[in-house]
């Protein structure tokens, strides 16, 4: 297993301070978040890590320089989070640690590989459960038990068919990348994960994990103020 982390993104919401440092580098307590995520993936099991950046984000580069399991790869055009995990393409299952999403009270990817090998190496999805009126803000899963039946891009509150979102953290076969590659733009003209995803579905289950934890997302302000609070406690 491989982890890719994709951390590409601009962080057009922490400007102006993102000019001149990444958002995934911004601090958390004494390590920059995005050590955090890196040391989930080597917790659960990762041999090799690929980080996804983009120009003008090398002081994410030049902090990891020498560790020898991290490479780098450049996502030279801003086509969606799919188009970012393909740039990493491997031969190998990948779990994926979105770089602006870290998780406070557990460690999640620990969790997402146990439930794969419970369920004979099954592709496992991490979710959390968000408050029924903000469904509409993110990807939202339809269960039978834990298994994944389809994904519903922001639901309105009557359409969604449960309070289970996708929450930054995948556990997905090497077969992936295969449909990245044949996947048309989506949502904003992007590659989106997510819909390659739904076509993987077709031909192999998945699963549900929910986190004992909490999610926080440090591209915007209050997401990392939150993280600040909950690592701290």
């Amino acid at each position: 297993m491989k982890a890719i982390i994709p951390a590409a993104g601009h962080g057009t919401r922490f400007l102006p301070v993102t000019r001149v440092v990444p958002k995934e580098m911004l601090p958390i307590g004494a390590k920059p978040a995005l050590e955090l995520i890196v040391d989930e993936a080597r917790s659960a099991g990762a041999q090799g890590i690929t980080i996804v950046i983009s120009e003008g984000k090398e002081l994410i580069r030049r902090y990891f320089e020498g560790q020898s399991d991290i490479q780098f790869v450049y996502q030279k055009e801003q086509k969606g989070l799919g188009h970012a995990v393909l740039q990493a393409k491997t031969d190998d299952d990948v779990l994926i640690l979105l770089g602006d999403a870290v998780i406070a009270g557990c460690n999640a990817s620990e969790g997402i590989v146990e439930m794969s090998r419970r369920h004979g190496g099954a592709a496992v999805i991490g979710c959390e459960r968000v408050p029924r009126e903000k469904v509409s803000r993110y990807g939202i899963m339809k269960l039978d038990g834990e298994r994944i039946v389809d994904m519903v891009e922001k639901p309105s509150v009557d359409e969604a068919p449960s309070d289970i979102a996708v929450a930054g953290r995948y556990l997905l076969p090497a077969s992936i990348f295969s449909y990245l590659e044949t996947q048309t733009p989506g949502k904003g003209g992007e590659i989106q994960l997510t819909d390659a995803i739904r076509r993987m579905l077709a031909e192999r289950e998945a699963y549900a994990y929910v986190y004992p934890g909490n999610r926080q997302d440090i591209g915007n302000p209050d997401g990392y103020y939150a993280a600040l609070t909950a690592f701290r406690n």
